[in-house]
């Protein structure tokens, strides 16, 4: 069983839903992300999401923006954050690590190649976001070989068959993007997520979660409620962007933050 799989079947048993927090590797620093990925999962993040910084992140708002352009100051490309993740297992062979991202720097490097490293650095799932399944054969196909899982956004927009198409090429879990537009943009409308829920449901039996327009606690433990992962990124990440002349506070910032979503979802 995956690390992926075995970290929702656990908390499916205790009655607990997963908590996962992105964050971008190498802001502001390279130095503070993998102290930062510990605080989180002491401070009860369930698997992390490591953005792999790009110059053009299309799909993200003006903070994970800014976020990407602080790590590439620093030049903290791909090869940079699956060395990250191979420092982080060292002390933490258990909690799921996801890269999040964009496709030209796995292209650049090669599907098979990428796979590779990835499973040897401990990475266990990927998420590429211009990545269409029409056009994603060949990656998840070297990301399979490699028992690595590919893991896919559904929209609010996107229709039932293509919601049929996703869900059979998906593996680890579903992501639902919960508004239209880019992360960091809306408020939740909980009753339409509900309904895209079970939708989306009637097509897996993947464990899905929900991200974009997590904010705090009480938006967090509505998600909660519906979904089997509540993800947050913008309102994490603006903490960085906070503190990025005072690096050395984010990961403790970072856990008080990630242990008041916990508490939340727990009550």
């Amino acid at each position: 069983m995956s690390r992926i799989a075995a970290t929702f079947a656990r908390l499916q048993e205790q009655g607990r839903k997963a908590l996962i927090p992105f964050i971008t590797a190498g802001d502001p620093e390279p130095g503070i992300t993998v102290p930062t990925m510990h605080a989180m999962v002491e401070a009860g993040a369930s698997i992390l999401e490591l953005g792999v910084p790009f110059s053009d992140p299309m799909a993200d708002g003006p903070v994970i923006q800014h976020a990407s352009e602080r790590a590439l100051k620093h030049h903290v490309g791909l090869r940079d954050v699956l060395a990250m993740v191979k420092q982080f297992r060292h002390q933490d062979s258990q909690t799921p690590v996801v890269l999040m991202g964009y496709l030209n720097p796995i292209e650049v490097m090669g599907y098979e190649a990428f796979a590779s490293a990835a499973l040897e650095a401990g990475v266990d799932g990927v998420l590429t976001v211009d990545m269409p399944p029409e056009e994603g054969s060949e990656l998840a196909a070297a990301l399979r070989s490699h028992d690595i899982d590919t893991i896919f956004l559904l929209a609010p927009t996107t229709g039932e068959a293509r919601i049929q198409r996703i869900c059979d090429q998906a593996s680890g879990f579903v992501y639902y993007v919960s508004v239209k537009g880019i992360t960091g943009s809306a408020s939740l409308d909980t009753d339409e997520v509900a309904r895209r829920l079970d939708l989306i449901r009637s097509k897996t039996s993947l464990p899905v979660g929900v991200g974009f327009g997590i904010k705090d606690g009480a938006s967090a433990a509505r998600v909660a409620k519906m979904a089997d992962a509540v993800i947050v990124g913008s309102a994490l990440v603006s903490r960085f962007e906070a503190l990025q002349h005072e690096s050395d506070k984010i990961p403790a910032q970072a856990a008080a933050f990630i242990s008041e979503l916990r508490t939340a979802m727990d009550e």
